[in-house]
């Protein structure tokens, strides 16, 4: 089943949505708070993203910006701002299609089928980014985000971050950590690990995540 993230403040124009979406056997997320829509959809994953433009707090355009960033997930504009500008500064931000208020509800589920098909081959989508807490990784190039603040990694520096965000809450060992980053580690100096956190750590702090990673002597490394 497709899950659709509707991101519209108009209560009832959302629920009529939603409603519409559930008849037609698609699973529904409505986000409600507009000052954290990038979490919401890192953390629900849908398939497709409803986006209207004219929000609170952020415009569409600002978090169809933000979602570029991160996934290539098919973005459907619903907006009573009908000019060409609006629909070229859409199509420009990273929008595959725009439909127009008031709208068929017919029209937007042939859409949105549409836009899944040539998306998906109604195939499973692929994870794109994974967060935790102000951290966002993404797994596309390798980059990280923090509080909205980008940062670039090394190889061994993603890896590590990697391996650390996936199992948040959980102490990993030297051992785990050098046995993710080289394929035999009996060949690799300990110090180049020590190196390799205490760099990243310093990226993730300067960024403003004081403390995102902990050091556990003599077990290993957590985010906790």
């Amino acid at each position: 089943m497709f899950k659709v993230m509707i991101v519209e403040d108009d209560d009832i124009i959302r629920d009529n949505i939603a409603d519409s979406l559930l008849k037609w056997n698609f699973d529904c997320y409505t986000t409600t708070d507009f000052a954290n829509t990038l979490n919401d959809f890192i953390e629900e994953k849908p398939h497709l993203v409803l986006l209207d433009i004219n929000l609170p707090i952020y415009d569409g355009f600002y978090w169809c910006q933000k979602i570029r960033e991160i996934s290539k997930v098919p973005i459907l504009f619903i907006s009573s701002r009908n000019t060409n500008m609006d629909m070229v500064m859409a199509m420009n931000m990273g929008g595959d299609d725009f439909v127009n208020k008031p709208f068929s509800i017919e029209v937007l589920i042939a859409k949105i089928n549409a836009l899944l098909r040539r998306t998906y081959n109604y195939a499973d989508q692929t994870t794109d980014a994974i967060q935790h807490n102000e951290v966002i990784l993404n797994l596309q190039d390798g980059s990280a985000t923090v509080s909205g603040t980008h940062i670039d990694l090394s190889k061994n520096e993603y890896k590590l971050l990697h391996l650390l965000m996936k199992n948040h809450g959980k102490i990993i060992s030297r051992e785990k950590l050098l046995r993710g980053l080289w394929d035999d580690e009996r060949y690799v100096d300990d110090n180049t690990l020590t190196v390799n956190i205490n760099r990243l750590r310093k990226k993730i702090e300067q960024a403003g995540a004081v403390g995102y990673i902990e050091t556990k002597i003599g077990q290993g490394y957590i985010i906790p």
